[in-house]
Parts: C-alpha cells; sequence; structure tokens
C-alpha cells in the first residue's frame, strides 16, 4: 500500500479552518510540496532501473507543478482546492506505483487536466496489455467502479461493455454533468485491470481532472 493514499478520502481537516481561499491555497501548495517527498522516498526504496527511476521521479515533479498552478489558477473555492489537491495526491500515489501496461484516459483528446463544457461529457478510455494479456475496466472499490470528487453534481454511466475483456481496450464513457457550472472542477479515477485467463494480474488507476469552462 502506498503511502498517504487515502482511498479517496478527501485531505480536508484543515479546509474547515480555513479564514479565506487565498489562505487555504497557500497552505495546500505548500502541504502537495510536503508530501511529494514521501512519494519520492518510496521510489528510493524501490530500487528501480534508471530509465523507471527517472520517468517515476519527473512525473511526480510535474503533478506537484500542474496541481499547485491549478490550486492558484482555476480553483475559487474552499471546496474546489479540497479536489485539485486530492486529485494531486492521487495522481502522485499512481506514478510512484508506475504503469506496467500503456493506459489513458482523454476528456476532449487531452489527459490528466483537462476542459469542457457543462453537459455529457465523453471520456475515452484506452489500454493495451502485455503480450499475451487483456485488459478490462475494473473496480476502485468493491463497489463503486469509478471514484468521483467534485464541486458540482456528476455521474457516471456504466454499461455492459464495461464487464469484458478487451486485446485492446478503447471505451467511450459517459459523464453526466449538465448540473455543473463554469468554473467546477470534477476529478475521477478509471480502473483498469490486466487479465490472463480469466484471472486479474495488475490492476492501476488513472486521475483525471476537469475544469468547466
Amino acid at each position: 500500500m502506498l503511502p498517504l493514499d487515502k482511498d479517496g478520502v478527501p485531505h480536508d481537516e484543515c479546509s474547515e479552518r480555513a479564514s479565506s481561499v487565498e489562505d487555504y491555497k497557500v497552505t495546500c501548495i505548500q502541504f502537495i510540496k510536503d508530501i511529494s517527498s514521501d512519494y519520492l522516498a518510496w521510489v528510493d526504496y524501490y530500487k528501480l532501473p534508471q530509465d523507471e527511476d527517472k520517468k517515476r521521479r519527473t512525473r511526480i515533479h510535474a503533478i506537484v507543478e500542474r496541481t499547485n498552478e491549478w490550486i492558484a489558477k482555476v480553483a475559487t473555492t474552499i471546496k474546489a482546492v479540497d479536489v485539485v489537491m486530492n486529485d494531486g495526491i492521487q495522481k502522485m500515489a499512481e506514478n510512484t506505483a508506475g504503469y506496467p501496461f500503456q493506459i489513458g484516459v482523454f476528456v476532449n483528446n487531452t489527459s490528466e487536466y483537462t476542459l469542457a463544457k457543462p453537459g455529457i461529457i465523453d471520456i475515452n478510455v484506452k489500454a493495451v496489455g502485455k503480450a499475451g494479456y487483456k485488459v478490462k475496466l475494473g473496480w476502485h472499490q468493491k463497489e463503486k467502479r469509478f471514484l468521483i470528487n467534485s464541486t458540482g453534481p456528476v455521474t457516471i454511466d456504466e454499461s455492459n461493455d464495461m464487464v469484458q475483456e478487451f486485446e485492446i481496450l478503447d471505451l467511450h464513457i459517459n459523464m453526466h454533468a449538465q448540473k455543473c457550472h463554469p468554473r467546477d472542477v470534477i476529478s475521477f479515477t478509471v480502473v483498469v485491470a490486466e487479465t490472463k485467463d480469466g484471472q486479474e494480474y495488475e490492476r492501476r488507476g488513472v486521475t483525471t481532472i476537469i475544469h468547466m469552462g
């Protein structure tokens, strides 16, 4: 289990005591910088090959930079700051673990930090397993396929395609965000499992954030 990976439980105990959105932003930007050292320490612990070690460190540093940019420039409320901060924590955990097979999640042909308008949003999930393996959509928790953390009301459709195994996964999923407003932020995590002979061998999550425009 990765350090401080809270299975999506928001890190918002400080938000109740925040005196202003701007003060809270400063606190959370520092928190993201501080917590990144824990994830980098886990990369040290794994003793990875040089290329993979560098790749994971580079990703963690990039997440710190981009998450803090979104906290500073995109979030307009304390709740939005929490959504962006937790999105960054989730992304750091995922990239610390690394990806043993190819996986990508796209909104409007963009990954990770994305933009969309209120309405039905198309989520494109792509994945390819290693030679001899198949891929399928997994579950974030036993009875919850997707993790969603949002400032507005959001649901994601589930369909029969989600239980099938594929040589090449290329799913389009509808997110219902009709009741969201411009400046809302939505963070969601999609889990993909790699399987062989019907047995799951690896599973990884990909967390994406959407800024409603």
